[in-house]
């Protein structure tokens, strides 16, 4: 018996030292290579006073181009350049409490758990076992040796165990999809992290654009009502303009009715932001309430050349890339269906017809040796699991290249949107400056005699709309450079799951 359980004992090892040196089935994973774009990006250049020939603004030369270059240290954690604390706040709360960005989390939490499991497929398996059975043997029956029959009752109890010796890789594959997959879940958590936070930096900024709107309109309201009250006055006095008072009423109201608007706008905004926040809508009213004097744009910025690693490594595309390498293991996984299994199994534990003599020594049993099984008629279910895995690796290559294509235009598209939102926002200038002088001029020549009041009505209303369009402008401009930073996966300044503990000792949006 001892030299059985050594023999056993060396083929196992033998085995198992010989299958971890063999190579897995299926094929092996290649990272997919693309290549590099070689167009340009589509940078409006920065600010100039100079005009092109179709009378637009020039940008400026290549030595008078100030802007600052965009880096990964300028993007990590961008809200804090915004110097703005109730902004910062709400990122805290957002990354503690938003059930979107917990479910990620949790999902990690799950695939990491996941991995850990297959892990258990290379170790040992065993099992405490006991029974108590009564069998009936009667005369006719082959096993009786008797002639009448009798009752037999067998008492067992023992340890059995098995170990399979993964020798063409199946076991392996599955642990490599796992790592995969685990890893993947971890960029999730990252593109996650991002989203969240460009989304609550863009419905933050637009709620205070809105709220410079009202206050804007509320501000023309007020002067459009003073010249109302004196039109008013002087018809009343029987000096003045029937039609001129009238139409000025009616740029007033025009301008009131702006304001609801914008004050539902507003209120849709602020609870938008605390459930983003992970908070009650109409919790952070106070928090959100109109500030004055605060200025959260940035310098402008630049992008030399397309960032092709910054794209490449963006959270969204290395978890395609990731899904992508699961796929190709699992193919191996599938594949080792077709080939033989190798257990080593064991057994150890006492036997007996008498439980009076259940624990002498005469009870005790032990086996230990391989054990192989080879699938051979599956009826196609392996042939069909293989094909099926195949087509899941080239589905999840297109979903790559698919995720990277999307990450070209989005950087494109952001960048352009950014760098001439700039021009606009300088001819809007322009346009207010204007607007406001001819407001004053129009009012001059009404009251001199020498315009109607539709001048002073037309450049009121001019003035109106170009300064709503030029505060929209400003905000607009910060919306696209986080979308720029979004868009080139900034952000984050490590891993997301540990600066979440380091958020948490931001200030709060109460506090702020």
């Amino acid at each position: 018996m001892r030299t059985l359980v050594r023999n056993a004992a060396a083929f196992s090892l033998s085995a198992c030292v010989g299958c971890m040196n063999m190579p897995s089935v299926g094929p092996d994973y290649v990272p997919p290579e693309n290549e590099t774009p070689v167009c340009s990006l589509p940078d409006a250049g920065a600010l100039s006073t100079n005009m092109t020939e179709t009378c637009e603004y020039a940008s400026a030369a290549a030595e008078a181009d100030d802007r600052i270059a965009v880096s990964d240290e300028l993007m990590a954690r961008w809200w804090e350049r915004l110097n703005d604390p109730v902004l910062s706040g709400l990122v805290q709360s957002a990354v503690s409490n938003n059930v979107s960005y917990q479910v990620a989390i949790r999902r990690l939490e799950q695939a990491n758990w996941e991995l850990i499991g297959t892990y258990s497929a290379f170790m040992p398996k065993a099992s405490l076992d006991g029974s108590v059975s009564r069998s009936e043997i009667h005369r006719n029956n082959r096993s009786s040796t008797g002639t009448r029959h009798r009752e037999v009752d067998v008492f067992n109890g023992g340890f059995n165990a098995s170990w399979e010796i993964d020798m063409f890789g199946g076991s392996r594959r599955a642990s490599e999809a796992a790592l995969a997959q685990a890893e993947a879940a971890g960029w999730g958590v990252a593109q996650a992290w991002i989203e969240l936070t460009s989304q609550i930096g863009r419905q933050y900024v637009t709620l205070r654009t809105t709220q410079e709107r009202i206050a804007v309109a509320r501000t023309n309201l007020v002067l459009q009502s003073e010249t109302y009250d004196i039109l008013k006055s002087r018809l009343d006095s029987g000096i003045g303009d029937e039609l001129a008072v009238n139409q000025c009423a009616y740029v007033v109201e025009t301008t009131r009715a702006r304001i609801p608007v914008l004050l539902a706008q507003e209120e849709s905004l602020k609870n938008a932001i605390a459930i983003l926040a992970g908070a009650m809508p109409g919790s952070l009213h106070e928090t959100l309430k109109p500030v004055e004097g605060r200025d959260w744009l940035m310098s402008p910025q630049k992008v030399s050349e397309l960032p092709v690693d910054l794209i490449r490594s963006r959270p969204d595309v290395k978890a395609s890339e990731r899904n992508l390498a699961a796929q190709v293991a699992s193919v191996g996984v599938a594949k080792s269906m077709w080939y033989p299994k190798l257990y080593i199994t064991g057994s150890l534990g006492l036997e007996s017809l008498h439980v009076s003599k259940f624990t002498q020594p005469g009870s005790f049993y032990a086996s230990i040796g391989p054990s192989i099984t080879w699938p051979l008629l599956q009826g196609g279910n392996v042939y069909a699991r293989v094909k099926a895995a195949e087509a899941r690796v080239e589905e999840a290559r297109l979903n790559y290249e698919l995720a990277l294509e999307n990450a070209y235009a989005e950087v494109r598209n952001s960048y352009s949107s950014y760098t001439l939102e700039y021009h606009r926002y300088q001819a809007l200038c322009g346009a207010v400056k204007a607007a406001t002088d001819a407001v004053s001029i129009s009012k001059d020549l009404y009251q001199n005699g020498l315009r109607d009041f539709n001048n002073v009505l037309d450049a009121q209303r001019s003035r109106l709309n170009l300064e709503e369009e030029l505060v929209v402008s400003r905000g607009q401009i910060t919306i696209d450079l986080i979308d720029l930073y979004r868009s080139l996966g900034g952000g984050l300044a490590s891993d997301p799951v540990e600066d979440e503990e380091a958020l948490v000792e931001n200030t709060s949006p109460d506090e702020a």
